[in-house]
């Protein structure tokens, strides 16, 4: 049976027609899960069962069903929008989503042939020097700051308040702790809001770059809500590497370039992180690896107990945190997985970049306020738990900085 299965043009160009032209803001192309898909009745243009995601035209009633199936059960959109092409593009995407399902297979292959192990990493005292001054205070304060706001919805009004006083605050410490770094509010054709990055050159191979992101959006309900704080989705993840950042600032410059990504839009189906992976690839640019860090907050299969998501993350880099957890770390690491289009590692990694998404708990115990007006901080809220996940981000820039070593395969 094919494994890529492809549907009759005919049926697919009238749908089509308004992807790229008046009717763009009304329906979109998007990759999202296979079985999801099939489970609300939406066309299926496209699929690859080796990947297990499916292409579709979505309408505003389509994306509406999906972010209500998935909010409903405490997950996010649940689908990447695609980066319009320059014209129709149907072979195109067909193509993509073959390459996509050859990736997997590939990761699929590595993890099985017992070769893996190959990032292992030793303590260093250096690292553990860096480790120790990761402040578990400072992730209280800054999910206090960015839950201030009453929302982070990408489209709403005031898209963009909440991004520019975080450039302000990043600005602020590059200035108190005197590092050269690189800032930029980057704009976006899907979203209103900006996605900021921050960029710590390297001073040996700066042309090879170590990316650290999180997602700053937030959302309460299909359009947005009128308060939708987001302490864990993702003030979180947010603070984390932000923290991390801070450290990385203190100890100074890796061999490798790091950069740092607070992405716009992910909640409504990866926006920014979409357009920037996708920039990426077509700059040729050498990205060694990407961590996403979405929702930290919430210890919902225990303190220390951490989901080490399997789907759409590279086998490699997935060892190099079991031997990061095991000389530094110190917690219990979980296989799980969350499905195509669960947060921004998705748009990296179809773009043939190596990821990495440990998450809060397993995917089904994961907090389940989120996406709505009670994303506060809470007695369930746990900064000790959150702690490990900046470590994760600043062992990540520190090892994967400073190392030579590239995806084995």
């Amino acid at each position: 049976m094919a494994r890529f299965k492809l549907f009759a043009l005919s049926v697919l160009v009238p749908m089509m027609a308004g992807a790229h032209g008046p009717q763009s803001m009304e329906q979109v192309e998007a990759l999202s899960d296979l079985n999801l898909l099939k489970v609300l009745n939406i066309p299926i243009l496209a699929q690859d069962t080796r990947a297990g995601v499916g292409y579709a035209v979505l309408t505003p009633e389509m994306q509406e069903k999906i972010s209500k199936f998935n909010h409903a059960r405490g997950r996010c959109g649940g689908f990447e929008v695609l980066p319009p092409t320059r014209g129709p593009s149907v072979e195109g995407r067909f193509q993509e989503l073959r390459r996509l399902g050859d990736q997997v297979e590939r990761d699929v292959r590595w993890a099985r042939s017992g070769m893996g192990r190959r990032l292992e990493i030793g303590k260093k005292q250096d690292v553990q020097e860096a480790l120790d001054k990761l402040n578990e205070d400072n992730l209280r304060g800054f999910v206090e700051w960015a839950s201030s706001f009453p929302t982070r919805y990408n489209k709403g009004a005031n898209a963009n308040v909440a991004v520019e006083a975080l450039a302000g605050k990043i600005r602020d410490m590059a200035k108190a702790l005197r590092a050269p770094i690189q800032i930029e509010l980057i704009n976006h054709t899907s979203t209103p809001q900006k996605s900021l990055m921050v960029r710590v050159p390297g001073n040996v191979a700066p042309q090879e770059v170590v990316v650290i992101g999180a997602h700053f959006d937030s959302i309460a309900g299909w359009t947005g809500g009128s308060r939708a704080p987001g302490a864990d989705d993702n003030a979180s993840g947010s603070a984390n590497i932000f923290e991390a950042l801070r450290v990385l600032l203190l100890t100074g410059p890796t061999a490798r370039t790091v950069e740092f990504y607070w992405y716009a839009g992910e909640e409504s189906g990866l926006l920014g992180s979409a357009e920037i992976a996708k920039a990426a690839k077509e700059q040729k640019r050498q990205i060694v690896g990407v961590l996403q860090l979405d929702m930290t907050l919430f210890p919902g299969s225990g303190e220390l107990v951490i989901g080490n998501m399997t789907d759409f993350t590279s086998a490699w880099l997935r060892d190099f945190l079991v031997s990061a957890n095991q000389n530094y770390l110190k917690a219990q690491l979980v296989d799980d997985q969350c499905g195509y289009g669960c947060s921004d590692h998705a748009s990296w990694y179809r773009q043939g970049f190596p990821t990495l998404m440990p998450f809060e708990s397993t995917f089904s115990r994961s907090n389940k306020a989120i996406h709505t007006p009670n994303d506060v901080i809470n007695a369930q809220s746990n900064f000790r738990h959150s702690h490990v996940f900046s470590k994760i981000a600043l062992l990540f820039a520190l090892e994967l900085g400073n190392n030579n070593v590239r995806q084995p395969y």
